[in-house]
């Protein structure tokens, strides 16, 4: 009996066509997994991943929904009720957020930020769960923002803060019903996300330094981290925040 196996299981990657989302996407299908990758706006990268997975014979299919409205939360509910499998695996990888200094943030950056990285994971959480069978896992994916101070990022990581502790009160009451609730917090990874930072080089190299590695964490890392909450493996670990960032947290 192979405990780390998703093979067959219906999962559900909120984020799931760009970054990380889009590596645990491809890992979960790889590993035999019938995916949903949900996305908003990038619809080449979403076209382009279920492309390549049709190519490559994986079962994974992406649908359009903005999760930061009823209409949205409703779309991707309905595309999980329609599956053939009941969903016992949701992986939430999406992500938003305002990098500008304390004094240029406005409530509409914090109501925007909160809205997808909080609340948009409270509500499919609370509308999904009561269909899911024991033995689902749910996870977050988190940063090192919630934790720690990052310049130009307190909004992102206030709202992963509300994520990670919303997380552990989730697991409290859905482990009695079997399903398990944890969060995964990468260290820095090389997404499209760093385009947007005038200093993103030195803050990478910065990262790399920190790392006992020498190096910054891969999406892979993060997917098959992923991969490994969502199994049987992992039936010990609720309420918990893995971290997978080369051992950089530890340095303080």
């Amino acid at each position: 009996m192979n405990l780390f196996s998703v093979s067959g299981k219906r999962a559900l990657v909120v984020g799931g066509t760009r970054g990380i989302g889009r590596a645990i996407a491809w890992r979960l299908a790889q590993a035999e997994a019938r995916v949903i990758a949900n996305y908003v706006r990038d619809e080449q990268s979403a076209t382009a991943l279920a492309d390549e997975a049709r190519q490559a014979g994986l079962s994974l299919d992406v649908v359009r929904a903005d999760v930061t409205n009823a209409k949205g939360i409703e779309h991707v509910i309905d595309a999980a009720a329609h599956a053939p499998e009941p969903l016992s695996i949701m992986v939430f990888a999406a992500a938003t957020g305002v990098h500008k200094s304390l004094e240029q943030l406005t409530t509409r950056h914090w109501d925007w930020t909160f809205g997808l990285n909080a609340r948009a994971f409270f509500e499919l959480v609370q509308r999904l769960s009561p269909r899911m069978p024991s033995g689902s896992s749910i996870v977050a994916i988190s940063s090192e923002g919630a934790v720690r101070a990052v310049p130009h990022y307190s909004l992102v990581g206030a709202s992963k803060g509300a994520l990670e502790s919303l997380t552990r009160h989730m697991a409290a009451e859905l482990a009695p019903k079997g399903i398990r609730v944890n969060v995964l917090s990468p260290g820095t990874v090389l997404t499209d996300a760093w385009k947007v930072l005038p200093d993103a080089e030195a803050r990478l190299a910065e990262a790399s330094r920190k790392s006992f590695l020498g190096r910054l964490t891969t999406m892979e890392e993060v997917a098959w981290a992923a991969q490994f909450l969502c199994s049987d493996a992992a039936s010990g670990l609720v309420g918990h925040t893995l971290v997978v960032d080369g051992g950089a947290r530890t340095r303080g």
